[in-house]
């Protein structure tokens, strides 16, 4: 493993003295699946589920922290029967959708999500408008649930579309005080409140997390590496890590690994698990 930082070998070394304090955090798209041009289409890498269960055996708990629905989630990933696995070991499996909004675990095996918020369905009937004003009218909505995604990789030309489109939809979200998250070619607009940072320090604590990775690839991931930052700065070992990819950079410098998108990460894992498990024996 090559470290980015000048403190990710330390960290590292302090995560597998930890053992089973361990919590493993990770996206899902970019990291666990590829980034594809159609979203529904987004399969988990066909080595994650063995991967994950591994890993488990030697962690306190593995979460997937996404912006995708939770439901979605479990079918492109096959989460369900991995979480099955994972409790046979004693250990859990939770999906976090929805930046943290929605929770699924392989205890509970049921999804707990809140309402929509006010002014969602407001904006998603504007949407065409706003679409034609950012002249992107060709863009495809993704309706969430507890959001709305609007993609902008099947057009054209899928860069320029994006920054048209990004100050139109802040400002209509905004009016509705709704949250705008950038993406990778994709603008999403949600309910404020939650992100992956307040969602990453729930986790912590509900598990009493002794040690902690963060895995991510893009700007949605950027509060749950602040997040991992901060506790490492109160003595946590920590350790983030960027799936990176040549159309978002952001996390690069921020991270003490950098792995090449989901089949880096696969690596990673396995590496991990290895040692976790030499350090028991």
């Amino acid at each position: 493993m090559e470290f980015h930082s000048a403190v990710g070998d330390q960290q590292y070394a302090g995560l597998v003295r930890s053992g089973e304090g361990l919590l493993v955090a990770l996206d899902f798209d970019g990291t666990l699946s590829p980034i594809v041009e159609d979203p529904e289409s987004a399969l988990i890498h066909p080595d994650a589920p063995k991967v994950l269960v591994d890993l488990a055996e030697q962690v306190r708990a593995i979460a997937v922290l996404t912006g995708r629905p939770a439901r979605q989630v479990l079918a492109l990933g096959g989460l369900d029967e991995v979480g099955d696995a994972i409790g046979e070991a004693g250990r859990e499996l939770v999906i976090l959708g929805q930046y943290g909004n929605e929770r699924w675990s392989s205890h509970a095996r049921r999804i707990v999500s809140p309402k929509p918020p006010a002014g969602l369905a407001s904006l998603i009937g504007d949407l065409p408008r706003l679409l034609r004003m950012a002249q992107a009218s060709d863009a495809w909505i993704e309706e969430k649930g507890l959001a709305v995604a609007v993609h902008t990789r099947r057009l054209a030309d899928a860069r320029a579309a994006f920054d048209r489109l990004l100050p139109v939809l802040t400002e209509a979200a905004r009016s509705r005080n709704l949250a705008v998250e950038p993406g990778r070619l994709v603008i999403e607009i949600r309910a404020g409140g939650m992100d992956k940072g307040r969602a990453m320090h729930h986790l912590v604590e509900e598990y009493d997390a002794r040690a902690v990775v963060f895995v991510g690839d893009d700007l949605g991931d950027v509060p749950a590496f602040e997040a991992v930052a901060e506790l490492r700065g109160r003595g946590l070992p920590a350790l983030l890590v960027c799936s990176g990819s040549d159309e978002e950079s952001v996390l690069r410098d921020r991270a003490d690994v950098v792995v090449e998108g989901p089949e880096g990460v696969m690596e990673l894992l396995r590496e991990l698990t290895t040692d976790l498990a030499s350090a028991r024996s």
